[in-house]
C-alpha cells in the first residue's frame, strides 16, 4: 500500500518501541496527535512511562495484536528479521521503515544540530538541548538517554530547531542533514557492522560531508583529519590549540567550576554539577553550539549550573562521606577509562569496586585486551555474563575472556543473583569505612535493573 506523507499520518506502529531512540520518535508523533502504539520484548521503566502517557504497548510477538490500519510501521535494526509482526507488515506491503528513515523525514525542513560520536554523544546531545531549552531559545530534542532535568528523551518546541543524537550504528546517521554537526569521538566500535577502524573513520567523514551549505562542524581536537568542513571549530577540555576550551578547572562536591575561552568572548564562573572530567569537555562542546547560535553568555552560565545530567551517565545513586555509588552506561574501553579516571580524581583515597556487564559477544571479542587493561586499574572487578542483545553466542567468548587477560583488580565472574548476595553479605561486612569506598555499575545491557536492588542492600541498617 502507498504510504502517507508525514503530515497526513493518523496511526503509526513501532516494533521495538521501548528502545531509547524509538521511544523518542513515538513521543514525537504522540505529541502531534497521531495514534501511536507498539511492541517490545519486555516491559521496562520506559515502556511503562509510554503506557502512562497514553501509548499502548504489548509484549507478545503476535500479528493479531498488530494494528491493521497503521499508516507507517517503524522498526529498530535490533529486531530480528524473523519477527512475526514485522514479517506480517512486510508481506502485506505496508510502508515499513527504519527509525533513521523516519528521523530523516522529520528533519528534512528543520534546522538540525546533530551530535555524533562513538562515545559522549548522549550526554553532549542532552547538554545542548538543555542549554537551548533553559535559555529560552527552544528546540525539539531527540535524545539517546533520559534527561534528569525533564525525565524524558523527547520534547518539542515551536522553534523549528532539532537537536538530534546521530547514531552511527547501522550507519543511521548518514541519513541526516546537519546545519551544525558535533563529533565527540571516532574510536573503533560496532565492528560487527563496519569491519575495520578505517571504515568507522570513513563513515564519520561522510557524516561531516552531509553538512548543509554554510553548515558548521564542531569536532573534538585531534580526532582525525578525515573530518573536514569549510566552516569548522575544534573544542578541547583544556588544550589552547582548540578554538574553544576550558581553563581554571577546579573540583568541589563531586562537580567542577571552570572558565571558558572562545575567540569571541570568555565566559567565567561556570559550574557543572555532575562528575567526570570528560563531562566538562562535553559541556565545552555544548557551549560551542550555544555560542554559534548567539545565546547570551549569562543565560549559558545559568543553564550550565542547572544541568542535572543524564540517567546512567555518571549518575550518583548514593553520595555519602564514606560510600559513593555511581551508575554509568560505559560499555566501550575508552568510556570505562574516562569513568575510572574521573572516579580516581574525584575520590582519590576511596577503594573502588567496579561491576561490569560486557555488552555484545563481538565487542567482548574485539576489545577483550583493552577491557582487561582498563579494568585492571581499580581495586576489585566483578564481571556479569555477557549481555547478548541482538547477537548469538560466539564459541569461546564470554566474560572470562576479559578476566583471563587482567593483571589486577582480582576479577570474579558472578551471576546477578550471586552479585546481590555478595553486596549484602561480603561488601557490606568488609567495606572500608575510614577512607570510604566507591562502587560502580557499568554496562549497556540490563545491569540498570539491578541498581535499585544494590542501593537497597547498601543502605540497609545493620
Amino acid at each position: 500500500m502507498q504510504g502517507k506523507q508525514i503530515g497526513d499520518l493518523k496511526r503509526i506502529y513501532f516494533i521495538g518501541i521501548g528502545g531509547i531512540g524509538m521511544s523518542a520518535l513515538a513521543r514525537y508523533f504522540h505529541s502531534r496527535g497521531v495514534a501511536v502504539s507498539g511492541y517490545d520484548k519486555t516491559a521496562t521503566a520506559l515502556t511503562n512511562a509510554l503506557t502512562a502517557e497514553g501509548i499502548p504497548v504489548h509484549y507478545e510477538d503476535d500479528p493479531e495484536q498488530a494494528p491493521r490500519d497503521a499508516d507507517w510501521v517503524v522498526y529498530t535494526p535490533a529486531v530480528p528479521s524473523a519477527h512475526r509482526e514485522l514479517e506480517y507488515y512486510k508481506t502485506n506491503d505496508y510502508p515499513v521503515m527504519k527509525r533513521s528513515e523516519v528521523l530523516q523525514q522529520i528533519t528534512e525542513s528543520s534546522f538540525n544540530i546533530c551530535v555524533a560520536g562513538t562515545h559522549g554523544k548522549t550526554t553532549t546531545t542532552t547538554m545542548i538541548a538543555h542549554l537551548l531549552r533553559d535559555s529560552g531559545y527552544g528546540c525539539n530534542a531527540f535524545l539517546g538517554g533520559i534527561s534528569a532535568n525533564y525525565g524524558t528523551n523527547f520534547w518539542s518546541s515551536e522553534r523549528d530547531v532539532c537537536v538530534i543524537e546521530a547514531d552511527e550504528y547501522d550507519r543511521s546517521f548518514l541519513r541526516l542533514s546537519p546545519d551544525i554537526a558535533v563529533v565527540t569521538a571516532i574510536d573503533p566500535d560496532h565492528l560487527d557492522i563496519y569491519g575495520t577502524a578505517e571504515n568507522v573513520r570513513n563513515a564519520f567523514a561522510e557524516f561531516a560531508q552531509r553538512l548543509k551549505r554554510s553548515g558548521l562542524l564542531i569536532r573534538k581536537l585531534g580526532i582525525g583529519r578525515e573530518l573536514r568542513a569549510e566552516h569548522m571549530w575544534q573544542y578541547s577540555l583544556q588544550n589552547d590549540s582548540a578554538n574553544i576550551y576550558a581553563v581554571n578547572i577546579t573540583m568541589s562536591d563531586g562537580g567542577y567550576d571552570f572558565d571558558l575561552v572562545h575567540p569571541s568572548a570568555e565566559i567565567s564562573g561556570l559550574r557543572l554539577n555532575m562528575g567526570g572530567m570528560h563531562n566538562v569537555e562535553n559541556m565545552v562542546a555544548a557551549i560551542a553550539v550555544a555560542k554559534a547560535l548567539n545565546i547570551d553568555p549569562e543565560k549559558i552560565r545559568t543553564a550550565v549550573a542547572s544541568f542535572k545530567g543524564v540517567q546512567r551517565r555518571f549518575e550518583y545513586i548514593i553520595k555519602q562521606k564514606d560510600l559513593v555509588f555511581i551508575d554509568d552506561y560505559a560499555h566501550h574501553p575508552e568510556e570505562l577509562k574516562a569513568l575510572i579516571n574521573s572516579v580516581k580524581t574525584l575520590f582519590p583515597q576511596m577503594k573502588c569496586t567496579l561491576i561490569f556487564q560486557p555488552h555484545l559477544y563481538s565487542r567482548t571479542r574485539d576489545f577483550a585486551q583493552d577491557f582487561a587493561a582498563v579494568l585492571s586499574r581499580v581495586n576489585k572487578v566483578i564481571l556479569l555474563p555477557v549481555y547478548p542483545a541482538r547477537e548469538q553466542p560466539i564459541p569461546g567468548i564470554e566474560s572470562h575472556t576479559i578476566a583471563e587477560q587482567m593483571d589486577g583488580a582480582d576479577p570474579v565472574i558472578m551471576t546477578k543473583e550471586a552479585l546481590l548476595a555478595w553486596v549484602s553479605e561480603t561488601f557490606q561486612k568488609d567495606r572500608e569505612r575510614e577512607f570510604g569506598e566507591v562502587i560502580i555499575t557499568a554496562g549497556a545491557g540490563d545491569i540498570d535493573k539491578l541498581v535499585e536492588q544494590i542501593k537497597e542492600r547498601l543502605t540497609e541498617t545493620k
